[in-house]
């Protein structure tokens, strides 16, 4: 687990190479952090390479050159894409795999080097693949699944010498989005914030210091939209408004969140569990769990009406002059005009 490789780093157990797998930035970063952060003795040699614009022979000979201020030095070589699947002729650069399974076979120990595959899958069929995780410390950057995110965010708050429950997480997430660097970032805001007197990060503490992204708002709109609270869906729209986002791009947001939200329905209709939705619509596994606990809410037949209606109020917002602003905001007090009707 990409736990003990960083628990390993820190106690200065560091081996000579790396292999960084997945496409989740925040453990990949993490972890060439962690490297630099020990192996800064002397003067600290960090080399990088793209291995999408130059051949591995480069990082061979670099790795195996002795270093001149330190003891050791860290060489990153980022875009490994010789140890995925490749259409043959479509490589970008002509790597020399007989020479890197020859290195590898017994690397310098006068240099670190770490190869980054941002990549979801290797190809394991590959001999150089089977061999850099025989011969390498294998870390495995991958996005953490919906019911890992909470337990990560907890035990991130840790780290900052905090306490988060699972009712704050929530909201974290609901928030800030599930960009792991953003996650972290806000609650190191928020410990440096309490100070050493204080340790809870409380739901009141997020709503009042997190950062919210268009995307966050435009979804909170139409939640609210959605369970007939108009004066919620109203009061983030005036928002939004006063930030100067245009009415146009608003409605193209709310339309794009409900064709989502159908998507995913659909999909769990079909039978597709959590976890396989979100591959398939290339989605956060949280975001979809947030949606499929609120399946019993709404039914598809009211989000295809709500999408037909936006479709109306895009056209009328392109095509009228004015105080386009009224138009969305009309859209959203209709809602509650529904609600007398039924009454």
């Amino acid at each position: 687990m990409i736990t003990s490789v960083w628990k390993a780093i820190r106690s200065g157990q560091i081996d000579p190479v790396y292999i960084i797998t997945g496409t989740e930035s925040y453990f990949i970063e993490k972890t060439l952090d962690l490297l630099k952060t020990k192996l800064t003795d002397g003067e600290p040699e960090f080399i990088h390479f793209d291995l999408d614009e130059v051949p591995v022979d480069y990082v061979i000979e670099e790795a195996d050159t002795i270093p001149f201020f330190s003891d050791r030095k860290l060489i990153i070589a980022k875009n490994a894409s010789f140890l995925k699947a490749a259409e043959r002729g479509k490589e970008k650069i002509d790597h020399n795999l007989k020479a890197l399974e020859a290195w590898l076979e017994n690397p310098p120990s006068s240099s670190v080097t770490v190869f980054v595959a941002p990549y979801e899958k290797l190809d394991e069929r590959k001999k150089i693949t089977k061999l850099m995780k025989q011969r390498a410390i294998m870390v495995e950057a991958k996005s953490l699944q919906a019911h890992d995110l909470e337990t990560w965010l907890v035990h991130e708050a840790k780290n900052y010498g905090k306490a988060l429950d699972k009712q704050s997480a929530q909201k974290l997430v609901e928030m800030a989005g599930t960009n792991l660097t953003l996650l972290s970032s806000e609650l190191e805001k928020m410990s440096l914030y309490l100070g050493a007197d204080e340790e809870e990060i409380t739901v009141g503490l997020i709503e009042q210091m997190t950062a919210r992204t268009l995307e966050q708002d435009a979804f909170k709109m139409l939640q609210s939209y959605l369970d007939g609270d108009v004066s919620g869906a109203l009061s983030v729209y005036y928002d939004l408004i006063r930030q100067k986002e245009e009415p146009v791009a608003l409605t193209a947001l709310l339309a794009s969140q409900i064709r989502f939200m159908v998507h995913v329905f659909y999909l769990q209709k079909k039978g597709y569990h959590a976890q396989a939705i979100s591959k398939q619509l290339k989605a956060h596994p949280y975001r979809v769990k947030l949606l499929v606990e609120k399946r019993q809410q709404i039914s598809e037949q009211r989000l295809l009406e709500v999408l037909d209606d936006l479709a109306d109020i895009d056209l009328q917002l392109k095509t009228q002059s004015g105080n386009r602003e009224r138009i969305l905001e009309f859209f959203l007090m209709k809602r509650k005009s529904k609600a007398a009707d039924a009454r």
